[in-house]
């Protein structure tokens, strides 16, 4: 699709044509808790983004999808998928580590997808995004990091919050393509007591696209459209005095496919996207289910120092929707191709994160943190139909020690660094594969991960209001050890000498400046990720397996905003991204990363307006350039999407409207087009949609 500009410089031209008045005081220093050392966001060495909770609410007036919310705010964050599986979701090109109040929601033995969904973001304060990969959180953040803090009680003894809204498409408007949400919170703040219950609940029907046609289900994957979420939140805090504090936090999420519809396979040389029609898949639905719990401990004032201390559980299980995938076949319990079976992944985790912080030594220029972190991760991927072993169990143990410094060389000068020493084990059992990989046996056994990660960074305020920065960052993964334990089919073959399943460590260097004048805003940064032995997924015969090769990642990232005056406030960013990997061997980046493995070229505009006390509007336009790749059949051709909503305060509650895809465009999404080549996986983005939804505190 042609690039359509139109929509965007619209939105520009009206934010700049606002006239501008007198400057707003700048905005409160914001404390980042995803980087272990209390670092203020505007005098960190790399890029962070904070996303407010007003921020967040405006977005799902938009979409409950919380991939479209990241996507529709960080431009280096690839477009939705749309679906329930977030796979090829990446974060500047690579794999964000999901943390949940700091509990991390990726799982390191099977990962599947689904981190970006175990979490209704009605329950959600901020998100805290820290760009390019690091290990102060340990493993997994070879993208970055993106903390999802859950909502805070706020003052009062009992408060109580309800919010309802239904979502419509334009075209074909029936109680089938209807959807609704409803969210009932109460919190309160006692003498030394605060609490929190939150519970949501939301049906959502049949997606209809631009054209009016029903959007295509993914039944295996799983999928958002025609599904039901519920997800309950409770919060207890507890205060002894002014420098102490207990918290203890447990969220249930739970999404289920309702199962009503089967996908029709389009065609991608006529550009005829899949559609959907009533019918009963075969098997259970796709659902996720995640239980994640943590109990919190906060001295402030423990001889001198800051005292952070938690731990963490979770329980993971995922499900996959039914197939008669040649993977699945086995002659010795149904003739070949009748077989319908699907996967379920399970895992359990706990852990813990000590850390402590001394913040005046050398006369108030030298900060320092230590801290210690553990994980115990036990997870599996069986067939959920018979009952087979698809990825043996595994237990993943780590033990970490770190130590953070910030130390304030010159008064515009402050040096940050770090070191972080991992001591990991991956333990696998033995085991047998499916008959399609041969039935073959696999000898268990224990691999050892024992690296040192290291960071530095310096800041520097040559100017008031003018900030440049450098970091170096190393980030710590484990390659996808499903995908590998479950494809071998050679025999002979040990745990303890699979190199596929080494580590991915990924080298980031990151130079970049911030600029905070009066009204205005700008970032601007470059970076590059490289990773010597890094994993690039690819898709054989339907089933993505992994390859193992040398990439790199580079681009840069620019935003302007500009704040008019109380009322009105414009931004425009863009981020542009660059991968490739080594197709060969020969240690050169001969080849391009495809769309399953890094985000488009985009550009981002949004303008917020408050009109009276009572009436605010916002509008956001989004605009993903075309792209080529080695593989002529995976080339994207870009689209142009608009969104726009109103709230009106009544004398009692909120009313909002909410209009996605304003212009009711046409689209593929980028995953289908540049990411795989599968008619049954065309999928068409959603046409237009109008949300009305209704906000009552008391």
């Amino acid at each position: 699709m042609p690039f359509q500009p139109r929509p965007l410089l619209a939105a520009i031209a009206l934010a700049l044509a606002m006239p501008a008045h007198a400057e707003e005081p700048p905005p409160e220093q914001v404390i980042v808790t995803a980087s272990r050392s209390n670092v203020e966001r505007d005098k960190a060495p790399q890029t962070v983004v904070v996303i407010d909770k007003e921020t967040i609410e405006r977005q799902l007036t938009l979409s409950s999808n919380s991939s479209d919310v990241l996507s529709n705010l960080l431009p280096s964050y690839t477009p939705s998928r749309g679906k329930m599986n977030g796979s090829g979701e990446t974060l500047r090109g690579r794999t964000p580590l999901i943390l949940i109040d700091g509990v991390p929601q990726s799982n390191p033995v099977r990962p599947t997808g689904r981190e970006a969904h175990t979490i209704d973001y009605a329950m959600v304060e901020r998100i805290e995004i820290v760009q390019g990969p690091n290990a102060v959180n340990g493993l997994g953040a070879t993208g970055g990091t993106i903390n999802i803090i859950t909502r805070r009680p706020a003052k009062g003894s009992f408060n109580q919050h309800i919010d309802v809204q239904a979502t419509a498409p334009t075209t074909d408007a029936t109680s089938a393509t209807l959807g609704y949400k409803t969210t009932y919170r109460a919190d309160g703040r006692l003498d030394k007591l605060d609490y929190l219950f939150s519970v949501s609940y939301e049906d959502q029907g049949l997606y209809v696209d631009g054209a009016g046609r029903p959007v295509g289900v993914d039944v295996t994957q799983g999928d958002l459209m025609d599904s039901h979420s519920d997800d309950i939140l409770t919060k207890i805090g507890y205060r002894p005095d002014d420098r102490q504090k207990l918290q203890f936090s447990v969220n249930h999420y739970r999404i289920k496919s309702k199962a009503n519809y089967v996908g029709v396979a389009g065609n991608r040389q006529l550009a005829i996207p899949s559609t959907s029609v009533e019918g009963t898949p075969p098997g259970t639905p796709a659902w996720n289910d995640v239980w994640t719990a943590s109990a919190s401990y906060s001295h402030y004032d423990l001889a001198g120092m800051e005292l952070s201390a938690m731990v963490f559980g979770q329980e993971f299980e995922g499900l996959f929707g039914a197939d008669n995938s040649a993977t699945f076949q086995d002659v010795r319990i149904a003739p070949r191709g009748t077989l319908y079976d699907q996967s379920r992944s399970t895992a359990s985790k706990v852990g813990s994160k000590v850390g402590l912080t001394k913040a005046d030594l050398l006369n108030g220029r030298l900060k320092l943190t230590a801290g210690f972190d553990t994980l115990f991760d036990k997870g599996k991927q069986d067939m959920y139909g018979t009952g087979r072993t698809f990825v043996p169990e595994s237990k993943y143990r780590n033990l970490s020690l770190f130590t953070q410094g910030e130390f304030k060389l010159l008064d515009t000068v402050t040096l940050h660094g770090g070191v972080r020493r991992e001591n990991a084990e991956l333990e696998v059992d033995s085991y047998r594969t499916l008959a399609a990989y041969n039935n073959t046996f696999v000898e268990g056994g224990k691999i050892k991960f024992n690296e040192t990660l290291v960071n530095a960074g310096v800041v520097f305020t040559p100017v008031q209001d003018v900030t440049l920065y450098a970091n170096y960052s190393e980030g710590f993964g484990l390659p996808d050890i499903g995908r590998a334990l479950r494809a071998i089919n050679t025999p002979g073959q040990s745990i303890a000498n699979m190199r596929t399943l080494e580590p991915i460590l990924t080298d980031g260097v990151e130079v970049g400046t911030r600029v905070r004048k009066g009204p205005w805003e700008l970032d601007a940064s470059w970076y590059r990720s490289d990773s010597d032995f890094g994993v690039r997924i690819v898709s054989v015969n339907g089933v993505f397996m992994m390859a193992r090769e040398k990439t790199r990642l580079e681009g840069f990232e620019a935003s302007l905003a500009h704040r008019f005056n109380a009322a009105h406030r414009a931004s425009v960013s863009y981020a542009h991204t660059r991968g490739r990997y080594d197709s060969n061997g020969d240690g050169s980046l001969d080849a391009k990363l495809d769309g399953l493995n890094v985000s488009p070229n985009r550009v981002l505009a949004s303008w917020s307006a408050n009109w009276t006390g009572k009436l605010s509007s916002y509008l956001q336009v989004q605009h993903a350039f075309s792209q080529s790749f080695d593989d002529p059949a995976k080339a994207f051709s870009g689209y142009t999407l608009a969104d726009a909503s109103l709230n009106y305060k009544l004398a009692k509650g909120e009313l909002r409207l909410g209009v996605a895809n304003l212009f009711d465009k046409s689209t593929i999404t980028y995953y289908s087009q540049s990411a795989l080549v599968e008619p049954a996986r065309y999928f068409a983005g959603r046409g237009r949609t109008v949300t009305l939804g209704y906000a009552l505190g008391f």
